[in-house]
């Protein structure tokens, strides 16, 4: 199977599983998900959220984080530090720019092109350089300019609502409230989203690629209405996967691999302990008898840290690693030098796992 059709496959299924209609027959396009419809606060919003906390880890493109603000926290932060009106959306453009740009070059911007003053800029960036989790937004809720505005308070109170529900879903870990997330797109009516990769391409020895964000959305309560000639309001909140800049990252990252691969080994049997020579050497040969071609190192106690190394300079995409603790749980813990991903695979399965990894590849 191609490598963009796993990626889109991927989405697809996610999809399904959280009740996406007409999508039976693969629409290779598709990288939209919406929910539309009058319901309770955050709980589609949350869902959201987690649909694509569920893609990006089935996709294994490393660590990341979704960062989430709300539209009319920024409308009111903007209304409090003495934003005109008329001036909002372009000082949001700026705020957007953040990731991109030093603060510095943002504050002047502020004030030589959008011509707020010195002061309301320093007002702003106070506000716009944190981030954090529900702590954050317990700590604006008192803050004592924006506990005043009504859009502010608003705002926090369902980002409040939105972190008890992903504190259930089981990604609150994942997710930070990050006050310079704007996101210019005027149609946004309340929480936004972005999530990003975390992990260095240098330390996979990628070259840098400038993908931004991997996937994004938000709450758009008032565009469907535009669009309907009685003019009838219907609330949404929807998301969107970057296929192609995901598609780019993978890509990349198959080139990358061709490079630097100095062996065509598929996993090195390792271990973190002293003491487990005669298990490793006992663990490959049964690999070795299923035909998976791996490789130990030839000393009696090597450090773990060299035996990750080792298979970063060679390429070598698996570890197999065992321990007094597999043993005594009958388990082979199975490593993706790439993502880093960790997980206990059964000792009798292992050589399957393995093979399905390499045919996957």
């Amino acid at each position: 199977m191609a490598i963009r059709e796993k990626i889109l496959n991927a989405v697809i299924n996610c999809f399904k599983r959280h009740g996406a209609k007409g999508i039976d027959t693969p629409v290779f396009e598709l990288k939209d998900f919406d929910i539309a419809g009058q319901f309770d606060p955050m709980i589609p919003d949350a869902e959201c959220l987690k649909i694509i906390h569920e893609i990006l880890n089935t996709l294994q493109l490393g660590d990341f984080l979704i960062k989430v603000n709300d539209r009319r926290v920024l409308d009111g932060m903007f209304a409090v530090c003495g934003v005109p009106d008329n001036k909002f959306r372009f000082i949001c453009a700026s705020v957007d720019k953040l990731g991109k740009m030093s603060w510095k070059d943002v504050r002047q911007e502020m004030i030589g092109k959008m011509g707020v003053t010195p002061d309301v800029a320093d007002q702003i960036g106070d506000y716009i350089q944190q981030c954090g989790g529900v702590s954050l937004v317990e700590q604006l809720l008192q803050d004592p300019k924006l506990s005043q505005n009504k859009q502010a308070l608003e705002g926090l109170g369902d980002l409040k609502l939105l972190f008890e529900y992903l504190t259930l879903f089981g990604i609150a870990e994942k997710i930070s409230f990050d006050l310079s997330l704007a996101r210019g797109l005027d149609y946004y009516t309340g929480v936004i989203y972005e999530a990003v990769l975390l992990q260095s391409p240098a330390q996979q020895g990628e070259e840098a690629l400038g993908v931004g964000s991997v996937a994004a959305g938000g709450r758009y309560d008032g565009l469907v209405g535009m669009f309907d000639p009685k003019g009838r309001k219907v609330p949404c909140v929807g998301l969107s996967i970057g296929v192609e800049r995901i598609f780019s990252i993978v890509e990349q990252r198959m080139e990358t691999t061709k490079k630097i691969q100095a062996t065509e080994t598929q996993v090195l049997v390792a271990t973190a302990q002293k003491n487990f020579l005669r298990e490793r050497m006992k663990l490959i040969a049964e690999l070795w008898d299923a035909g998976i071609r791996a490789e130990m190192l030839y000393k009696k106690n090597p450090s773990f840290l060299n035996q990750l190394h080792y298979c970063e300079e060679t390429g070598i995409p698996l570890v197999a690693i065992i321990g007094e603790q597999e043993l005594k749980d009958g388990v082979i813990k199975l490593r993706s030098v790439a993502s880093r991903e960790e997980v206990d695979i059964k000792r009798e399965d292992i050589i399957t796992e393995i093979q399905r990894r390499m045919s996957e590849s």
